[in-house]
């Protein structure tokens, strides 16, 4: 039906309008010190304790690792679910029309970068080893796959599984509500912003304090831990290609170069620094499948990944709801006596404990996409990448492992970071080189995901003032200094212990996430109310010249409500 103003008559026709954007509240100078000191303070504290009696720090982990596993592995189903769900909604809904950063914002970014910094920031050092760890070590133990398909296929499709669209979606939905409330909230991008305003008023500045803390100490634990073992893998791979010992020596001069090429990225800024490292991660990560898929076992590899992709797609929602029933039947005494214990249920607290700060850096590069685009964004488009990378290093993994009596098999039972380089090693002409490129990238990934914590933890300490390039060189060499006094006095022992301990730490934050989608919705269903309303008055027939006229939030001057 064609409108009055399509008519010719002059008649101004229908238009949607945005909501203006909130201040964010100041926060106390007392609450400011809090989170500033006492972080550090928590941190130096646990850091002694493990390495003093690293047994004992051990077995507390273990145990509480057992609580989780054999009590709340249905609460992590129901997360994940939920997190799929909001996502879903978010894209398919009105809401998705809203523009991060109101409607006259524009993306900062372009698509490739953008795309690049997401992979970067997300999974890109922990696909590029997991790729192949994953499907050797899940091959012969597959649950709920079996039935279906080739066993040798069930650890990829589990593969594609918990580092595809599920994992995607719970960093998205945290990194939807930290992006809303800063860009077109106008509040601090940090987790209290986007969690305290659903709760009541006498209790959000105690909560606001807790929430922040645990966002601090899970990320500056997770990018130390992870900054410890990136050593050790880029030690794993200069030791396939060079002959050099891997060691204490090496481990520390690897810490001390990752952690300088860091600090000068993150001096750089994202546009001079984390972009252009991420772009050249796409790249060199796209010539390095191409080689594995063009001169190892293409044939296989195009056949495995027909069958995985179906099977992915027909096990999708048994894989979703699996709980492993019969072993939550008895307590377990062990959470090593649990299949979830190993896999899901622990990589599902992996995500939710790097959650701050990789959503936090996804929010922070996202202004100016519509929700709509930035939930296909950020769950879509890098699934079917994780898909496309580990079907064609997991299948070429499975192949050679096959072809050589299960040699990458007992690699992998050995070092799990040596599967990837030994499956490399066999892939005919360019082996060699493409041992170089993955060391590379081992080295520039984690750059970019340090790089990336770093960002989101500076805005986190200096909310809501800005953070400077040296202060954000300042956090890398404490996140570089925890990690080479975990390494050089406990050893990989202790890295494995505080890590896991981060890990575990995902169990109350889950409670924070489901808090900040709570708050999401209830601030999308009152900004819907008010965006009709004003929809209502903009388009009355009674027009007057003055509701032509905009602020710069792309309302109506004349019909403007302060909030």
């Amino acid at each position: 039906m064609s409108t009055k103003a399509e008519q010719g008559d002059g008649a101004r026709p229908p238009r949607t309008v945005d909501l203006p954007r909130f201040r964010g509240r100041l926060i106390p100078p007392v609450d400011r010190a809090i989170i500033k000191i006492l972080p550090p303070l928590l941190i130096i504290g646990l850091v002694i304790a493990v390495t003093v009696n690293p047994d004992g720090a051990a077995n507390v982990i273990s145990e509480l690792r057992t609580f989780v596993t054999s009590g709340f592995t249905w609460l992590f189903v129901i997360y994940s679910l939920i997190a799929l769900a909001v996502c879903a909604w978010l894209a398919f809904s009105r809401v998705g029309k809203v523009r991060l950063g109101g409607p006259r914002a524009k993306p900062e970014h372009g698509n490739f970068a953008w795309y690049s910094m997401l992979f970067a920031c997300g999974q890109g050092i922990g696909l590029i080893f997991w790729s192949v760890a994953e499907p050797i070590m899940l091959r012969d133990e597959s649950p709920v796959i079996a039935p279906q398909a080739d066993a040798s296929g069930g650890g990829i499709v589990w593969s594609y599984f918990h580092w595809g669209l599920t994992a995607w979606a719970m960093y998205c939905v945290v990194a939807v509500c930290l992006a809303y409330s800063h860009h077109n909230l106008g509040k601090t991008l940090t987790f209290r912003e986007a969690t305290v305003d659903i709760l009541p008023k006498k209790t959000q500045r105690g909560a606001g304090v807790i929430v922040e803390l645990l966002a601090i100490i899970a990320t500056v634990l997770g990018l130390a831990t992870s900054f410890g073992f990136a050593a050790l893998q880029f030690t794993s791979g200069l030791s396939s290609f060079t002959g050099l010992a891997a060691g204490p020596g090496l481990w520390i001069a690897v810490i001390v170069g990752l952690g300088g090429l860091t600090a000068i990225s993150a001096f750089l800024g994202v546009n001079k620094g984390m972009k252009r490292i991420s772009e050249a991660n796409s790249i060199l990560s796209i010539v390095l499948m191409a080689a594995v898929f063009v001169f190892g076992p293409t044939i296989y590899i195009i056949s495995n990944i027909s069958e995985t992709f179906g099977s992915f797609f027909y096990n999708f929602i048994p894989m979703s709801f699996w709980t492993d029933a019969p072993a939550s039947a008895a307590p377990i005494e062990s959470w090593q006596d649990s299949w979830n214990g190993w896999w899901t249920v622990f990589i599902w607290c992996w995500v939710i404990a790097f959650s701050p700060f990789v959503a936090g850096f996804i929010a922070r590069i996202s202004r100016g996409r519509t929700i709509r685009e930035f939930v296909i964004g950020v769950t879509v488009i890098p699934s079917l990448i994780v898909m496309i990378w580990i079907g064609i290093l997991g299948s070429a993994a499975v192949y050679y492992d096959d072809q050589t009596n299960r040699s990458i098999s007992e690699d992998v039972a050995a070092d799990t970071s040596s599967g990837l380089f030994a499956m490399l090693g066999m892939v005919p002409v360019v082996g060699g080189l493409l041992l170089v490129v993955a060391t590379i990238l081992v080295a520039t990934y984690y750059v970019t995901s340090l790089d990336s914590g770093t960002y989101a933890l500076a805005e986190f300490v200096s909310a809501p003032n800005k953070s400077g390039p040296w202060f954000r060189v300042i956090l890398v060499a404490s996140i570089a200094a925890v990690a080479l006094i975990l390494l050089s006095i406990g050893g990989t022992a202790v890295v494995d212990t505080v890590q896991t301990g981060t890990i575990i730490g995902a169990f109350p934050f889950s409670f924070v996430i489901l808090l900040m989608i709570a708050n999401l919705i209830r601030r999308l269903r009152k900004r819907n109310k008010e965006v009709k309303r004003l929809e209502k008055e903009v388009n009355d027939p009674a027009y007057r010249p003055e509701d032509d006229q905009l602020d710069a939030d792309g309302l109506p001057v004349a019909h403007r409500t302060e909030h």
